[in-house]
């Protein structure tokens, strides 16, 4: 494949970088369906998604190491020194790699679908992102989110991550918790991810055939609507004293529990 043309851009303010351009006082959600990706190894994953890349921007030594995976990529693609990067973004881009990518327009839920992560108002970014990439390392087939969860495709939800955000299909219901409905449809069990005591140890389940684990906000955790449309509560049996997990960590433990389960005969 050959090597896309590279354009070096010596002036800030280069009408072909407004996407870039004062990043930290933007948010690129409203503006066209685009998001940012930030660092090499998140860039990579973007320009291997299959997701359409309207642009890169980087440093010489960053380009340079992007070498192969810039191949056969027909985005414009810039190369900006450190200096020149840190003033179109507006903070210093100590990775050195940025790149613009299109969000899905459409989303559905795979056919195949065994597992889903459901987040129930997450507001968090790194929230949002810490969980996409433990979903995506313990298999899970999607992530719906409520209509108040954060953006998933926000700069720090995609950075922590790591390009989760890209292999995952996120959908987002209109409608709370009324959109649950559609998921029961489907045939999936939901199991919210509470700490009362009298909740089912996630140890002690079988692993239904479809599963949603439904996971709530640090702090309030699910709201009583919530919990009264799942099929059952479930928790993580803790040392005595300790109250509570990290959400992210939370549905890391209970999606690797749920995965070693035993499922119905």
């Amino acid at each position: 494949m050959s090597s896309p043309t590279v354009e070096t851009v010596t002036d800030p303010a280069d009408p072909r970088l407004g996407d870039y351009r004062h990043m930290k006082d933007r948010d690129l959600s409203a503006e066209g369906g685009r998001f940012v990706a930030e660092s090499e190894l998140v860039v990579r994953r973007l320009l291997g998604s299959g997701l359409p890349v309207l642009s890169v921007l980087a440093t010489p030594v960053r380009l340079q190491a992007l070498g192969d995976a810039l191949a056969g990529v027909t985005c414009p693609v810039f190369c900006a020194s450190q200096a020149v990067l840190d003033a179109i973004t507006g903070f210093h881009v100590h990775r050195g790699c940025l790149a613009i990518g299109q969000r899905p327009a459409h989303v559905e839920l795979p056919a195949n679908a065994r597992t889903l992560v459901v987040l129930e108002d997450l507001v968090s970014a790194d929230n949002i992102g810490a969980t996409a990439r433990n979903a995506a390392a313990f298999g899970a087939d999607a992530l719906v989110l409520s209509p108040r969860a954060a953006d998933p495709y926000y700069r720090k939800a995609v950075r922590v991550s790591i390009g989760a955000v890209f292999q995952l299909p996120i959908l987002r219901l209109e409608t709370w918790p009324d959109g649950l409905a559609a998921l029961k449809q489907r045939g999936f069990a939901i199991y919210g991810a509470v700490v009362d005591a009298d909740a089912t140890p996630l140890a002690t389940v079988r692993r239904p055939p479809k599963v949603a684990l439904m996971l709530g906000a640090e702090g309030p955790g699910l709201s009583a609507a919530a919990r009264a449309a799942c099929d059952r509560l479930v928790t993580i049996p803790m040392a005595p004293g300790a109250d509570s997990l990290n959400v992210a960590t939370a549905g890391a433990v209970a999606l690797f529990q749920l995965q070693q389960a035993p499922s119905p005969r």
